[in-house]
């Protein structure tokens, strides 16, 4: 992330609800993994993988010692030959128990259509893996545009509009950076507040762990 959008970023977070929504549904986040212990399952469309996400929490989950945390990333076109954290395929939705998280992110239309395909020909298979995940118990929380079946699904979501402030990608840096810290009063001084920006931006400006 830039200084420009590092910018954008504080600007937005003094003056809008970002910082607040953010944090509920981070706090959601952590909450669910902690308290049930089964894990958290992330997974994106067929032409989004939210890897990103995945690296940052995984780093959040180290440096807040909640190993919870680290996401399993599921993967629309996961091989056996990828490397053990890059092939879990979609059939580990089929496997989703109580207790399990499952974290669906998607941009723009609820799944976003491969190419040279049509939405809906991809979006049923995980929207189907996704309906079975939570009749079987599993908590599905829902980082995208807000609308559509997939939210609707959902026990919580964070809807990102396009046209937003923010884009999706930014918002996935805030959320991962809210589940990592420990639960503090909403309500905190000047420098706490500049402190935690500047971690922010540390956060956003470094580049993903080398093993993804």
């Amino acid at each position: 992330m830039d200084a420009v959008r590092v910018a954008l970023l504080r600007e937005v977070l003094a003056g809008t609800e970002w910082l607040g929504a953010t944090r509920h549904f981070a706090g959601t986040l952590r909450g669910s993994v902690v308290s049930h212990g089964g894990g958290l399952l992330l997974v994106g469309t067929p032409a989004y993988e939210p890897w990103h996400l995945a690296a940052h929490l995984a780093d959040e989950a180290a440096w807040s010692g909640t190993p919870e945390l680290a996401p399993t990333l599921v993967r629309h076109d996961a091989r056996p030959s990828d490397p053990a954290h890059l092939a879990v395929g979609l059939g580990r939705l089929e496997a989703a128990r109580r207790g399990e998280t499952l974290l669906v992110v998607a941009p723009g239309e609820t799944a976003a259509e491969a190419p040279g395909e049509a939405a809906g020909e991809v979006a049923a298979p995980l929207l189907e893996r996704v309906c079975d995940a939570r009749r079987a118990g599993a908590t599905v929380l829902s980082l995208g545009p807000g609308e559509g079946e997939l939210p609707a699904m959902a026990h919580e979501i964070l809807p990102v509009p396009d046209g937003s402030e923010l884009d999706l990608d930014t918002v996935q840096h805030l959320v991962s950076a809210a589940a990592g810290e420990n639960a503090l009063p909403a309500r905190r001084g000047p420098r706490r507040f500049r402190d935690r920006l500047s971690r922010l931006a540390d956060l956003l400006t470094a580049p993903p762990p080398t093993r993804w």
